[in-house]
């Protein structure tokens, strides 16, 4: 009778995590404030639009997330094989057929939107890398060759696929979501020292036939950005101006002359932080990055009750996703980092971005909410 009882009391509300949303939505509230400064400065002319878009990519978002959280992540299992086979159908159409900007093909022009294959195919290798891992290292042991075999080659053809395009920025974002699940699944030492050692053997050889002129470049002005101030190290310099000026409290909303006067490139996509930094300073940051934090705490928390492995490895990416975006997002906008075409999630401009991000964040909602087994 008690246990009757307990499972009505669990209705869908209750059963929700509603402190992940919470931070969800915070961080979306962030974004946006920070979206419209960027874009509505007095030089501005088509910026309007792209706030409304990003209030409706956000509408959206909220959309998917729910109808994920609803649906049995158990589905996801089911569907993981053939989401990616979609998603490797779409990125070998781009790469014969795509739509070309800023000297890259990327893109599958939609008319109405602009769908960019690589942002969904992380999501896509998220899920089929959760299913394979799930049934992997039984034993506790550690995988060896044979059981890494399968998930490289899975995580190797997109990654190949998206640095063609060319876009090694995503495709290293595959590679460190798809290792990140393989190191957290747990491997054999030697493998691992092995793999570092082929990484510091090879470093020089991808350097010198691997990397394209411009990726050199970006790695060359990331070690001294004042070589050439107002070619390649424009970026970085303006950025850390933005951050530094910044100061403790900042200069106030819509007070950023960085921002306001565009002298920061892209400042409602990769350079979003910048632009928090500048008018809401140490303060304001710091509060975002506790946010992320707190993101990250409570998911992993959902991982770690999971009714299953599959559940557990699926939050797993999610959160490794959205870390790693964070990461090298941060990391270049304060000059630690290559500058690289990376959205900070939740807060960038993107419809893509935002709905893959919305996406992955449902499926950890649909882990947290089936955590109950009665």
């Amino acid at each position: 009778m008690d246990l009757s009882i307990k499972v009505e009391e669990r209705t869908i509300f209750k059963r929700l995590d509603l402190n992940f949303i919470l931070v969800i939505f915070a961080l979306n509230v962030i974004g946006l404030i920070n979206l419209y400064s960027a874009t509505h400065g007095p030089h501005s002319n088509e910026v309007e639009p792209l706030f409304i878009s990003q209030f409706l990519w956000l509408g959206i978002g909220w959309s998917v997330f729910f109808v994920c959280t609803l649906v049995d992540y158990a589905i996801v299992a089911r569907l993981a094989i053939w989401v990616y086979i979609l998603n490797f159908g779409a990125l070998l159409y781009v790469t014969f057929f795509g739509h070309v900007a800023l000297g890259a093909q990327r893109w599958v022009d939609l008319g109405f939107f602009r769908y960019q294959p690589s942002e969904t195919m992380k999501l896509a290798l998220i899920m089929i890398m959760a299913k394979i891992l799930a049934s992997r290292n039984s034993t506790g042991q550690g995988m060896g060759l044979k059981e890494l075999a399968f998930p490289m080659i899975i995580l190797l053809i997109p990654f190949g696929l998206v640095v063609e395009q060319p876009d090694l920025g995503t495709g290293m974002m595959l590679a460190a979501i798809g290792g990140s699940m393989i190191l957290f699944s747990k491997v054999k030492r030697w493998i691992l020292g092995a793999v570092i050692t082929v990484a510091l053997v090879t470093a020089p050889i991808a350097w010198q036939f691997g990397l394209r002129e411009y990726q050199k470049n970006r790695i060359l002005t990331f070690i001294s950005p004042t070589n050439d101030p107002r070619g390649t190290g424009y970026n970085s310099i303006q950025s850390k101006i933005a951050v530094g000026s910044g100061r403790f409290l900042g200069k106030g909303f819509r007070k950023g002359t960085q921002s306001q006067l565009e002298f920061l490139p892209e400042r409602h996509t990769d350079f979003i932080y910048s632009v928090l930094s500048e008018e809401h300073g140490f303060v304001g940051s710091m509060m975002t990055m506790g946010l992320f934090c707190m993101l990250f705490i409570l998911g992993l928390r959902v991982a770690t009750n999971a009714r299953d492995k599959f559940g557990a490895l699926l939050a797993v990416g999610v959160l490794c996703y959205v870390f790693w975006h964070m990461f090298v997002n941060i990391g270049m906008v304060i000059g630690l980092l290559p500058i690289v075409g990376v959205p900070l999630p939740l807060l960038s401009y993107g419809g893509s971005s935002m709905l893959t991000t919305m996406a992955g964040l449902g499926l950890v909602s649909s882990v947290a909410y089936r955590r109950y087994l009665f």
